[in-house]
């Protein structure tokens, strides 16, 4: 890891700051026509904050260093970013290869505005690799998530990204879960990683942003359209908030690795638990792509009650954990798929699916607090 890029500024004013000043103007003004024409056709200077911010810039250089990226961008949510990405790269007539299942927004991304402008999609199981790449040949574009939000599932990525660049196609990935710390995609052959910064990143449940990293001429690609024509960019101030985040991002992670292993590990034994959906444990039915590519397991993870029917009473039952949707704060967070049936059926879940977040509490607590909702049930 870069530890440099992460925590120090590439170039401090005259005062010595540790941290990055805040450029919180919507605009920047030019002496001359000269600087200003200049600064538009070669970017050498902030013009607008729609399309850069100095301290937005500071983000996304570090998060770019921690992706092994030689360019990112950043967005005004995760969302943001992955239509911001589709909408630059793909045109109508084109299609994409949607490894399932995937996060709810990026669902109806692809299968509802994408195919409102002619985009056509294939939607595949991502463990079927083989399936995946027969479907390659005549695609734009193929759109992954490993390990997936709900059931955890991996995708192989070295093979499924040869196959693409063999086929003239572009991979981009949903790495939310890695967080460019326990997963670095662009190692392992793919072109785009597309980041809700919401979550990990921020670590504080206190901004909503999304970000995408890359080779400079797609990121340049996405800047001149996705970002300049939709508008969704990100505040200064929340720029700066994930700077702070970064910095404590290893250690944040470390942290919700050992304690949901510890949950995981409990609700595996518990008899009123079905299954544990957890890359980081022994039991893990894709274990072999686990050791390939991820460097940590992150804190959430998933568990299917043996009693379907008592996944809200579980929820209900827990006291420490909020419910809640998101993920990656300090506060540990549990939601039952049966309260989002859209979500679940189209996957088909199983009814006893309920997803948890470990937080930043002492693991013992949470592990009691697990015990005394699944004696309530």
């Amino acid at each position: 890891m870069d530890w440099k890029a992460l925590l120090h500024e590439e170039a401090p004013s005259p005062y010595g700051e540790v941290a990055p000043p805040v450029f919180q103007s919507s605009l920047f003004a030019f002496a001359s026509s000269a600087e200003f024409e200049a600064a538009m056709n070669e970017g050498n200077r902030p013009v607008y904050t729609r399309i850069g911010n100095p301290t937005t810039r500071v983000f996304e250089r570090k998060l770019a260093a921690l992706e092994g990226a030689e360019d990112a961008l950043a967005f005004s949510s995760g969302n943001a970013a992955m239509a911001a990405t589709l909408f630059s790269l793909l045109s109508a007539g084109d299609r994409v290869v949607l490894a399932t299942p995937v996060y709810a927004g990026t669902y109806g991304l692809v299968n509802k505005m994408l195919a409102r402008f002619g985009v056509e999609a294939d939607l595949v199981d991502g463990k079927d690799s083989k399936t995946i790449i027969e479907k390659l040949p005549g695609a734009r574009l193929l759109l992954l998530e490993s390990p997936t939000s709900y059931t955890f599932e991996m995708q192989d990525l070295s093979a499924l990204s040869r196959a693409a660049r063999e086929a003239g196609v572009l991979t981009v990935i949903d790495n939310t879960y890695g967080a460019a710390v326990y997963l670095r995609p662009l190692d392992f052959g793919v072109d785009l990683v597309v980041h809700s910064a919401t979550k990990y990143i921020s670590g504080h449940s206190d901004v909503v942003a999304g970000a995408v990293a890359g080779p400079a001429r797609l990121i340049h690609e996405i800047r001149a359209k996705g970002l300049v024509f939709l508008g969704a960019k990100l505040a200064p101030w929340e720029s700066w908030l994930l700077v702070r985040g970064l910095r404590t991002l290893p250690l944040r992670l470390q942290r919700h690795q050992q304690s949901a292993l510890q949950a995981a590990e409990f609700l595996e034994e518990h008899p009123k638990v079905r299954r544990v959906y957890h890359p980081g444990l022994a039991s893990y039915p894709q274990k072999d792509l686990a050791q390939k590519y991820l460097r940590g397991s992150g804190g959430i993870f998933s568990i299917e009650l043996a009693d379907g029917a008592a996944a809200r009473e579980f929820a209900d039952s827990l006291e420490l954990f909020q419910i809640g949707v998101s993920w990656g704060g300090h506060e540990s967070l549990v939601l039952p798929l049966a309260s989002q049936p859209r979500v679940a059926a189209s996957y088909a879940f199983p009814e006893g699916l309920v997803r948890l977040f470990v937080g930043l509490e002492p693991a013992a607590e949470l592990i009691a607090d697990l015990e005394q909702a699944l004696a309530a049930i």
